[in-house]
């Protein structure tokens, strides 16, 4: 008899607990968009540098992201053609991203750029990244098509934080 009411007991309390919670659950938005994490992630990048505007913040941590761990000569030891890869991206028309990349030799003469716009409408917005054991780069992917985008230094919480922070920027440039 007394396992009987206990049993009821508990299961009174985890049917109010969950009637409770429902109304908090029911207004918090659905989704990764306006999530809480990512709320706190764009006010910190604001606050960070000093704008009110998420895109720009969002451009400028991937623009300093990208010089944090971009694959240099002196990385590259044992290669026989060592160059550096720098990227920088920016906003284009609506829905567009722009990906700068300059190739320098190891003596920083030869230069070579190219530029590539990805169009961003209908995209799934999550880059993914693959930082191989036996390279010296992590390489992201772009959204469109999985092919190789960019590569950065072998660094996977510095891939993982770009890819993050694209993801992000993507995210905001779908909005128009």
């Amino acid at each position: 008899m007394q396992l009987r009411l206990t049993r009821k007991l508990i299961g009174a309390a985890l049917l109010s607990a969950c009637m409770a919670a429902s109304p908090v659950f029911a207004a918090e938005p659905g989704g990764g968009l306006s999530s809480a994490e990512q709320g706190n992630y764009l006010l910190e990048l604001k606050r960070l540098y000093l704008t009110e505007n998420e895109r720009q913040a969002l451009l400028a941590h991937c623009n300093d992201l990208l010089k944090i761990y971009a694959l240099r000569a002196a990385y590259q030891v044992g290669q026989a053609q060592r160059q550096d890869l720098l990227y920088q991206v920016r906003q284009g028309e609506s829905g567009e991203l722009l990906l700068r990349e300059e190739t320098r030799g190891q003596q920083g003469t030869d230069i070579a750029v190219r530029n590539q716009r990805i169009a961003l409408f209908g995209v799934d917005p999550f880059v993914r990244y693959e930082c191989p054991t036996t390279g010296i780069s992590c390489v992201l992917h772009n959204p469109n098509d999985g092919s190789p985008l960019l590569s950065i230094v072998r660094d996977h919480q510095g891939a993982a934080e770009l890819a993050k922070a694209l993801s992000f920027l993507i995210r905001n440039l779908q909005k128009g």
